[in-house]
């Protein structure tokens, strides 16, 4: 009987192994097949807080209890809640190769008010210690797992670096020392200096990051260190760091390496940079090279966990740039080029205007930009987000037309969590800000046929976008402009991916022209209705009860 269990247990230990090693495989299979390019990613973006429970998530730490005004305390969203949705394969189902969360680092223990009620730091943009999780979002242990799930499916992971500011003072939160911080005067945005050299709103100390001055720790944080246990191995791994780079003990370099310990730790694949025209720019070409060293340590101590080639990956938010303006950014007295100045790509606040336009309007201005001033970059295009107050579709009459412009734009696409699902951006009772980031609304998805017609859509879309990088990366052509129909085109070495689609066509039979992207006898496949064709004197014929066209070479 003990031969007989021991038997089984080698069985079972094999067949576990065996299971990984297969799905390993098939991972590196589809990789090869179809390569993640950056340029073309379909990027997912949710407020850790407002979009999943877990269990044992209405714990509230820090006795963060006090009354706040609407949707400006914690709701008990957090990181296992993500790897949940993971697990239910809720964004392979979406095509989303990209997950965005807003900053999980310890916030401040208070809150303050901001005339609107009292506000705690749910958003994550309120930081008090670096160094560590806050518990209401998760432990680094939860981390470890959300980047492991996520690669295990093809999805990279993407935080939220704020280095321009700590969190508000209050009686808990004790201000940063002088050498750190500032706290003003207020920024007044009319020049490169009143934008970088001022707080941004009154009671966010601004961090010293163009300081040349060495400074010592605060006593605060070597306090909270010592109650944690944890200042030996602290104050080890920062001379370590400051050793092997020789950078000098000024604020933003102990914060780049705080930051860029979870790139070497966990594995993590980006950062979107928070407030990035408040510091000047040489914070952030520091900032992507200690990134970049993090991210190949972490390659080297992991070989079998690295995720297709890529480079580690950073986006900048620098309010107000949009496509039109090319590399540069102006500031009315000085213009500076934040590509040159470690960042791959740049938030498009463009985009939610050029979406009011027609599809060949926005589909070729964004291929010319892409492929001509911007070639090798990007930009990250959204239609609403966490702070944006005028969303392209606040009342949720236009999501499908917001899924199709999104998804088949040029360039990256930040679908902010419940644009697929239609969650309300428009909440009566709260103020500012506060409406765009309710908790993501599954009860009303499960009930309401709307939101799951919204929902599939999305879908259908995400996946297509995903499997494509020509839809994102490639380059556009018009076809047709009734019905319109378009291609697009992407190279990379020795892969090529064309695809053709069509919209606003009428249901049943349609005729779409496929250019020269298909050639005669091409079996072909509408991604959109799962109908397959061949193509036959420059057309392919397909039957469906669809608008859309989602045309790919059969496989």
């Amino acid at each position: 009987m003990k031969e007989l269990s021991t038997l089984m247990l080698l069985i079972l230990f094999f067949m576990a192994n065996t299971s990984e090693a297969q799905t390993k495989k098939k991972i590196e299979k589809k990789i090869e097949q179809t390569p993640f390019i950056w340029e073309g990613a379909n990027l997912y973006f949710l407020l850790t807080d407002r979009f999943n429970k877990s269990e044992k998530s209405d714990e509230i730490y820090f006795d963060r209890n006090k009354p706040t005004g609407k949707l400006r305390g914690f709701e008990g969203g957090n990181i296992r809640g993500i790897i949940q949705k993971i697990d239910d394969g809720y964004f392979e189902k979406l095509g989303t190769n990209v997950i965005w969360l807003t900053p999980i680092v310890e916030q401040i223990h208070d809150g303050v008010d901001e005339g609107t009620g009292m506000s705690y730091g749910f958003h994550g943009y309120w930081t008090k210690d670096w160094t560590s999780l806050d518990p209401n979002f998760g432990t680094k242990k939860d981390l470890a797992d959300l980047v492991e799930k996520a690669h295990a499916k093809g999805i990279r992971i993407m935080l939220d670096a704020v280095i321009n500011h700590t969190g508000p003072v209050t009686e808990m939160d004790k201000v940063w020392p002088d050498d750190w911080v500032r706290t003003g005067p207020q920024c007044d945005y009319k020049t490169f200096i009143g934008t970088t050299e001022c707080t941004l709103v009154a009671n966010l100390p601004d961090v010293l990051t163009a300081s040349q001055n060495e400074v010592n720790l605060p006593d605060f944080l070597i306090e909270k260190w010592k109650q944690e246990n944890r200042y030996e191995q602290e104050m080890a791994s920062l001379n370590a760091f400051f050793k092997r780079s020789e950078h000098p003990r000024t604020p933003k370099f102990y914060i780049i390496k705080w930051l860029t310990d979870y790139i070497a730790e966990f594995g993590i694949d980006g950062y979107r940079c928070d407030t990035a025209k408040h510091t000047n720019e040489d914070v952030w070409a520091d900032f992507k090279k200690e990134c970049d060293i993090a991210f190949e340590t972490w390659k080297k101590n992991n070989p079998t966990k690295v995720l297709g080639n890529n480079s580690f990956y950073t986006v900048a938010e620098v309010y107000n740039y949009g496509i039109s303006g090319g590399q540069n950014f102006d500031f009315g007295d000085k213009k500076v080029n934040y590509f040159e100045h470690g960042f791959n790509n740049m938030i498009n606040f463009e985009f939610k205007w050029d979406a009011q336009k027609d599809y060949e309007f926005l589909f070729s201005k964004y291929s010319s930009k892409l492929n001509g001033d911007l070639k090798n970059f990007s930009v990250l295009n959204y239609l609403s987000s966490h702070d944006d107050g005028q969303p392209f579709d606040a009342k949720r009459g236009k999501s499908i037309e917001s899924g199709t412009k999104l998804l088949l734009s040029p360039g990256i696409s930040q679908t902010y969590y419940g644009d697929e699902t239609a969650r309300s951006l428009v909440v009566e009772g709260t103020n500012g800000d506060a409406t765009l980031r309710s908790f993501m609304n599954w009860e009303e998805l499960k009930n309401n046929a709307d939101n799951q017609n919204v929902l599939l859509h999305w879908q259908k879309l995400g996946r297509f976008r995903r499997d494509h990088p020509s839809i994102g990366a490639g380059v556009h052509n018009q076809i047709k402009a009734k019905y319109y129909t378009f291609s697009r085109s992407f190279s990379n070495g020795k892969f090529t991916d064309k695809v053709i689609v069509g919209l606003d066509y009428p249901k049943g039979i349609k005729q779409i022209a496929v250019g020269n992207i298909f050639k005669d006898g091409t079996k072909v496949r509408d991604a959109y209705s799962g109908k397959t064709s061949i193509a036959k004197d420059g057309k392919v014929a397909i039957n469906s009860d669809f608008e859309f066209v989602l045309l790919e070479q059969q496989k």
